[in-house]
């Protein structure tokens, strides 16, 4: 059990402070190790996550063994970062954005609340939008497919988009219980699902299916690296598919009893579940090359050429809850925070929620259209490498700088003389190590001659903010 951290009247008054950012009591922290295993179950298997992988197959020309085991590899990566990030949380029951309060400043926290805030009603556009998919499927199965379109989206499929935002918005005006009670449900039902998948694709597919996996997928991929970059590579784009959640851990890890459940929960959850899922990621993926002609990367796809009435309904409604799952904890949740810390004393949790909802409504109805022309790894490395630096400076402030000793008044003190003021409540040594870091941690995604560091941004940056931070706050001690 964790202590409990009150603020006392005068800091409950500050413009810093609302009841959903302050310190969360022992009583209130009702999540243990499932919990946290079932926001990575709900993750890797949403629909999005799964593309992802599955795409990971076919653009290196890697031995798909080799691939599996880059995606495990970086679930190691993950589970040791999210550990230092959630630490903090779980000690003293703050979110993300009243964290890095300490190393950015009370008002320099806002810059990078704003960047992650943007980012995650991003991926909450794109989330909805796939996880609309599934229910797309089963609109089908009612309703003839309208063959007219908007933005590359049919009548049924906007139906689907507006059923799942709409739902989602219910789901988390709810609060947090109803939604920990949702992903304990979705994250062991899609497990079951993707068992009983690969299952009928390895039966279709025959016994020549295992044997075909180390060549299946050499001459599906125009990637010129070597076979060492392409590994590294696929280890950095799953690595940056999670940095949003890297570095607001603290957003869940505030609602656990104990560091042990965190741990616990993150070595289920990221190594252990990525290893399962991958073997499940790669027979799928290999199958339907085998099966159809062509690899299907969305489940959606898949389900829908299998002939099983059953499944295709069973599996649109899994995918669709774990799809929703992840989109509330990763995508929602934080957005909703980090609103809240632009204004607290205007903006609640709540109406952060709803503001996301309202402008990612546009980014998923844009995605077909639009977004997805620029390719999902790399924008996945490109989203990862612009919040890199933060990780290195949470990090290094906490455990180097700080050490591990925070002030919980004085991240709630509006007034200069409080420790986290800094200069006009902006700490100019860490916003000069995340600009220096992101540019060059952006441009490893965006500058032609900087490609063979594809998929090193998140790492590059979050290493790079993380030195320079320690190098500029330790010229001062």
């Amino acid at each position: 059990m964790q202590a409990d951290h009150e603020l006392n009247i005068n800091n409950t008054n500050s413009r810093l402070y609302n009841d959903d950012l302050a310190p969360l009591a022992s009583s209130k922290r009702t999540w243990g190790w499932f919990e946290i295993f079932n926001v990575w179950s709900n993750d890797v298997q949403s629909l999005f996550g799964y593309t992802l992988a599955a795409s990971l197959f076919l653009s290196y020309g890697l031995n798909g063994w080799w691939v599996m085991a880059a995606i495990m590899f970086a679930g190691l990566i993950v589970m040791l970062m999210v550990n230092l990030t959630g630490r903090p949380s779980v000690k003293y029951g703050i979110p993300f954005p009243v964290l890095i309060r300490a190393s950015m400043g009370v008002n320099g926290a806002n810059l990078p609340a704003i960047l992650r805030a943007i980012i995650g009603i991003f991926w909450y556009g794109v989330q909805t939008y796939f996880a609309s998919t599934a229910v797309t499927i089963l609109l089908t199965l009612i309703f003839a497919e309208s063959t007219s379109t908007f933005l590359q989206l049919s009548v049924t499929a906007w139906m689907a988009f507006i059923i799942v935002w709409i739902f989602q918005i219910v789901l988390f005006w709810a609060g947090i219980e109803p939604i920990k009670r949702f992903l304990n449900w979705a994250g062991p039902l899609v497990y079951i699902v993707m068992i009983v998948m690969m299952g009928v694709v390895w039966y279709q597919s025959g016994s020549e299916l295992i044997p075909a996996i180390s060549t299946i997928f050499s001459g599906s991929s125009t990637y010129e690296g070597s076979k060492v970059q392409a590994f590294m590579a696929i280890v950095g784009t799953m690595v940056a598919y999670f940095a949003a959640i890297v570095i607001n851990f603290g957003d869940f890890s505030r609602f656990l009893r104990s560091e042990k459940d965190m741990k616990l929960g993150n070595l289920l959850g990221l190594p252990l579940n990525m290893a399962f899922f991958s073997f499940i990621a790669l027979i799928i993926t290999a199958g339907t090359l085998v099966l159809f002609g062509e690899p299907l990367t969305n489940p959606s796809d898949i389900v829908e050429r299998v002939d099983a009435l059953p499944l295709t309904i069973v599996s649109a409604l899994t995918f669709f809850a774990a799809t929703v799952g992840i989109n509330m904890v990763a995508n929602f949740i934080p957005p909703a925070y980090d609103l809240a810390n632009l204004f607290p004393k205007h903006i609640s949790f709540r109406k952060g929620g709803l503001i996301t909802a309202v402008i990612a409504f546009f980014v998923g109805a844009l995605w077909v259209s639009v977004i997805s022309q620029i390719g999902i790894v790399g924008f996945v490395n490109a989203v990862g490498a612009i919040i890199a630096p933060f990780f290195g400076i949470i990090v290094v402030d906490y455990y180097l700088i700080k050490h591990q000793d925070l002030d919980m008044q004085a991240l709630f003190d509006d007034q200069p003389t409080g420790a986290y003021y800094y200069q006009k409540g902006w700490n100019i040594k860490g916003l000069i190590a995340f600009a220096i870091a992101a540019v060059f941690s952006v441009a490893t995604v965006l500058v032609p001659m900087l490609t063979k560091l594809e998929g090193y941004g998140f790492l590059l940056g979050a290493a790079i903010g993380g030195l320079i931070y320690w190098l500029l706050m330790k010229s001062e001690r």
